[in-house]
């Protein structure tokens, strides 16, 4: 083993379990502690302002600028008595993540001194500089000025001495340049169409609301260990690396028990989510090896959004304390699972109903079929934007692999409720539609009891399936931000039960009743969907060759997948719904291609850099050794055992030969059709150049770095492995 691999093993294995100081008290006593939630306004603010503020919180009533400068002092009253100096607009920009710059709370007071003030003013709207974040062509990188405004549905929070507060963030123009904007707008035109086609069932219905409950998988490795791996450092994932004996064959890690400093680890990160209003609810052992996954309670959509982008940062800043790295990227490890995010979704109105669960009532059941069938229509009409929400470089690797859904999105019901669809869908219009609810089921055993069985099973290869009360969008990535899958979805729903209402009031106006005009639209949609619908295998090769004849999207190639973004019924949706402008929609498709070609770009480089200085270098020490080795038996035995005594190192060494010859001709290979696809000045035809001729090469440069490292001698390898890398000691 080489030094510095045995230093940095030797270092991750006297890691021990970092102890926090035990908080005190049950979570319920220090929830929310970081926030500015609704216990915090009634202390610090006026009762008059506290309404204002909840007013447009729940409706969206304008603040005037007087308002805001008494919030802004009761803001800064609760933040300072936390010990906080700083405040910053907190936003989420095109590049994925979020964003900050912070100002100290003080002013000068004329005499020398210094004030703390926050006005409303400052708490409304910044300025911060525009020019280095992703536009795709929005603005000029000359052309610095963009503004970030107030959020006040998303509470502002505490983090270390710095007062956040939730911001969209638009150019000087106008256009949106973040993930959040975009957001509010398709939950607005979610509620707005929702709301009405309610008004069928419920007239009392005012508002309704997206929610969304996420499940982020993730990697844990060893600071020491990924310090010592280049690519993991640069890419977030291991571009070379021999499979280790043991990996996930024997399913011993899913919920296992949690390793010792996993477990310090977790508890730390759930005590510091719980304080900033994050209600982190399950921890367990995902399939892989070092995988874990973190689940909160469901919250609104927007809310769970950002309570995500914040927790995915969170846990990078625990891991460290903990001495360990968080891996967010999708594939990490070749050969085991990777991580997804998925988005589970539902509708819910101000009255208490979930729209997506069944009910009771024969009109609660129509209601349920209603926006069942709507939002199956929705996503029929839009599964190659869906994909393309969903699709990213990084997230390429895992989908269609054995542990994500395939790159075909499509619906998964289940037998209960696909045969009430399909019921419907024969029926004269005068059927009860039937939707059992939870069955029971006994066993023999005496003392365990009676369980309650689901009307629904999961279909784990479903990018979009049905489970019992809400949709489960499982092909989201890892790393990505929750917004890019929650615009296309809210917003094709809008679209679709706008739709919905026009063809229902048209027919009622012609005299037919709301509910015979409700079942025929129905009827018409699952026959125009049932394309989308599929309860089956998603791996199969049969799935991918029916895809195609149903007419779904079955492209794989993600430069390709982006040209969803541009196509007529995207832009027209968008548009209609007023959720992204056409202007908007292309910057996005630029930097979906801008950032695919960067993120490719960076493995290459990486690739390259460590095929020639790491792995070369480190092979030809060996081949070198054997050929000493060799030379010495030569000159001590004579001719005919030489034959016999050399060759199993002479194979050895034309082995690493021909590995080291492959490896440094795909390489110049790899260099030089970079920089021809680098000339390249159109972005989505860069892109595709990336996609076709680079990041091919990268498999095939890997394949023989991988050999290489199962010939050369374990003391002389430079990189930590696979068997090192993926299990805590």
């Amino acid at each position: 083993m080489s030094l510095l691999r045995f230093n940095v093993i030797n270092e991750a294995i006297k890691r021990k379990a970092v102890v926090v100081g035990a908080p005190e008290g049950r979570p319920s006593d220090y929830f929310g502690y970081n926030v500015f939630n609704k216990e915090k306004m009634l202390k610090y603010l006026p009762k008059k302002s506290y309404d204002a503020l909840r007013n447009t919180m729940e409706n969206g009533t304008p603040l005037d600028i007087t308002t805001a400068d008494v919030i802004a002092d009761g803001m800064k009253k609760w933040a300072t008595e936390l010990g906080v100096t700083h405040y910053t607009h907190w936003f989420q920009p095109l590049t994925g993540g979020t964003a900050e710059k912070h100002d100290s709370f003080i002013e000068p007071d004329g005499n020398g001194g210094v004030l703390e003030e926050f006005s409303g003013k400052l708490l409304i709207q910044q300025e911060p500089d525009a020019s280095s974040f992703p536009s795709g062509g929005i603005r000029n990188t000359f052309e610095a000025r963009g503004y970030s405004a107030w959020d006040p549905t998303s509470p502002a929070f505490v983090i270390d001495d710095t007062l956040c507060i939730p911001t969209i963030f638009i150019s000087y123009t106008g256009e949106t340049l973040d993930y959040k904007a975009p957001l509010l707008k398709a939950l607005e035109a979610a509620n707005k169409a929702a709301t009405e086609v309610c008004h069928y069932f419920d007239p009392k219905v005012s508002k309704v609301y997206s929610y969304l409950g996420w499940e982020q998988e993730y990697f844990l490795v060893d600071e020491a260990l990924w310090a010592a791996r280049p690519d993991l450092v640069l890419s977030g994932r291991t571009l070379m690396g021999h499979e280790s004996a043991k990996n996930q064959q024997l399913e011993d890690h899913y919920f296992g028990s949690i390793p010792t400093r996993v477990a310090a680890f977790m508890k730390d990160l759930e005590y510091e989510a719980l304080k900033l209003g994050i209600p982190a609810k399950t921890r367990h052992n995902e399939v892989a090896p070092n995988q874990f996954e973190l689940a909160p309670v469901y919250e609104e959509t927007n809310l769970a959004n950002d309570h995500n982008i914040l927790l995915m940062s969170l846990m990078k800043k625990v891991a460290r304390r903990h001495y360990f790295r968080v891996l967010l990227h999708e594939k990490p490890f070749k050969g085991i699972n990777g991580s997804g995010k998925h988005n589970n979704w539902s509708l819910g109105t101000d009255t208490g109903v979930n729209l997506l669960s069944p009910g009771k009532t024969p009109q609660e059941k129509l209601q349920f079929i209603t926006f069942l069938v709507n939002v199956t229509r929705a996503v029929w009409k839009h599964n190659g934007l869906l994909k393309a929400s969903i699709s990213s470089a990084t997230n390429a690797h895992r989908l269609g692999a054995n542990e994500a859904p395939p790159a075909i999105i499509s619906i998964f019901l289940g037998t209960q409720v696909s045969a009430a669809l399909d019921e419907i869908e024969k029926s004269d219009g005068n059927s009860v539609i039937k939707m059992d609810g939870k069955q029971s089921m006994k066993f023999s055993i005496s003392h365990i009891p009676e369980l309650l069985i689901d009307n629904t099973d999961r279909n784990r290869t479903s990018p979009f399936a049905f489970t019992g009360n809400r949709f489960e969008f499982r092909a989201v990535g890892s790393s990505s931000n929750c917004a890019g899958a929650m615009i296309a979805l809210n917003t094709a729903v809008a679209e679709q039960l706008k739709l919905f209402k026009k063809q229902v009031d048209e027919k009622v106006a012609a005299g037919t009743s709301a509910e015979i005009a409700i079942i025929e639209i129905l009827k018409q949609y699952i026959t125009e969907s049932k394309a989308i619908r599929f309860d089956g295998n998603g791996y199969s090769d049969e799935w991918k060759e029916e895809a195609i004849k149903r007419g779904l999207d079955y492209e794989t190639s993600v430069p390709l997948i982006f040209d969803r973004f541009l196509e007529a019924d995207t832009v027209k949706m968008y548009a209609d719904t007023g959720v992204l402008s056409e202007k908007e929609l292309h910057a996005r498709a630029e930097v979906e291609w801008e950032t695919y070609t960067k993120k490719i770009q960076i493995e290459a480089r990486i690739l390259g850099d460590m095929a020639l200085n790491h792995i070369i270098p480190v092979a030809s020490r060996y081949q070198e050794l054997l050929l000493n080795k060799i030379d010495k038996v030569k000159r001590l035995f004579p001719d005919d055992k030489v034959d016999v005594l050399a060759k199993s190192d002479l194979d050895t060494v034309e082995e690493i030969a021909e590995h080291i010859n492959k490896i440094r001709e795909l390489t110049a290979k790899l260099i030089d059709t970079r920089k021809v696809a680098n000339k390249i000045s159109v972005e989505r035809e860069k892109a595709i150049a990336y996609h076709d001729t680079v990041a091919v090469l990268l498999d095939e440069i890997r394949y023989h770095i991988d050999k290489l490292e199962f010939s050369v001698d374990n003391e002389m390898w430079p990189l930590p492995k696979y068997r090192e890398l993926l299990f805590i000691r």
